[in-house]
């Protein structure tokens, strides 16, 4: 032994370097206050219906391949629904894709509410936060180079008739596995496109309030924690790290749900936590979720993590 070592290097892989179009928190929130003004998007209303024509001319204003899936579904409470999932694909022939989806219907009954529990809710959170993101995306999409993977946005119709918060369990029919959640559950058994699949999904569920955080929800973890990691990652680099915790306080039934089981695609869920309340928050399903409670820094938190993940892809 002489004594000569040879030195030991580390070899540490540098990531890329990639020029991320910006996310315009404004625009996102004047998509979020566009969609209230129609009034609640309750399925069977002509609010609802013009929601979604305006979700059709934004996407195809912006260059997308859209496409609709209309079907009906029957409610815990025996309503006959006429339904339409939104389909909106950038850059159809790229192989790789990653689906990005929210819900754009709103609820029905403010059963959360002291007041007036039996009107529909504004949904400015549950419901159009998710929609606003998607659309400011679909637009960033639109005026920047693309990325390297292709882009599919589904807005998930029917999600919030579910049955009544403290009322009793209702028999579901063979067809369903759960009353909420109904575009999902037909879309992942009935794609748009025969043999459609992507690399993994992103959900955006109540991604707007003031001071959110968005935990690792167990669903999410249980199917797809290498996609938790890479969003949660993105989101620490960029600064976030206070709205994406690295908290794990259990699952919720919601749209990533059924396309994991069903569509057999790896999806995440980004969805409101309350460490006070639990998952949602005190203003879920009541008169309080309305452009009140939308906060813009939220906004920009989710979106401009949103395009980091896309084009680091």
């Amino acid at each position: 032994c002489n004594g000569d070592k040879k030195k030991e290097t580390q070899v540490v892989e540098e990531e890329k370097t990639v020029q991320v179009p910006n996310f315009n928190p404004d625009s996102a929130y004047q998509f979020i206050k566009h969609q209230v003004d129609f009034g609640p998007r309750v399925p069977n209303t002509p609010a609802h219906r013009q929601a979604g024509e305006y979700f059709i001319s934004k996407f195809e204003s912006y260059g997308a391949k859209v496409q609709t899936q209309d079907f009906e579904a029957t409610t815990f409470d025996n309503h006959t629904l006429n339904l339409r999932n939104i389909i909106a694909s950038f850059y159809p022939e790229k192989s790789k894709r990653i689906l990005l989806a929210a819900h754009w219907d709103s609820r029905p009954y403010a059963d959360k509410d002291v007041e007036r529990p039996n009107e529909p809710i504004a949904g400015a959170n549950d419901g159009a936060s998710g929609v606003g993101v998607l659309l400011e995306v679909a637009r960033v999409l639109s005026e920047s180079n693309p990325p390297d993977v292709g882009v599919d946005i589904i807005l998930f119709d029917g999600e919030d008739w579910g049955e009544l918060h403290n009322g009793q369990s209702i028999e579901l029919p063979g067809n369903l596995d759960s009353w909420w959640c109904l575009g999902s559950q037909y879309w992942s058994k009935n794609k748009h496109d025969k043999g459609y699949s992507a690399y993994y999904g992103i959900l955006f569920d109540m991604v707007g309030a003031k001071g959110a955080q968005f935990p690792m929800e167990e669903s999410s973890m249980y199917y797809a924690r290498s996609i938790v990691e890479k969003v949660w990652s993105r989101a620490e680099k960029l600064g976030f790290s206070n709205y994406f915790i690295r908290k794990q306080p259990g699952g919720i039934t919601d749209d990533h749900v059924f396309v994991n089981q069903y569509a057999k695609i790896p999806m995440i869920d980004i969805v409101h936590y309350d460490p006070a309340n639990g998952y949602f928050g005190d203003f879920h399903h009541s008169h309080k979720d309305d452009m009140e409670i939308i906060s813009k820094e939220t906004l920009e938190a989710v979106g401009q993590t949103t395009m980091g993940v896309i084009y680091y892809e």
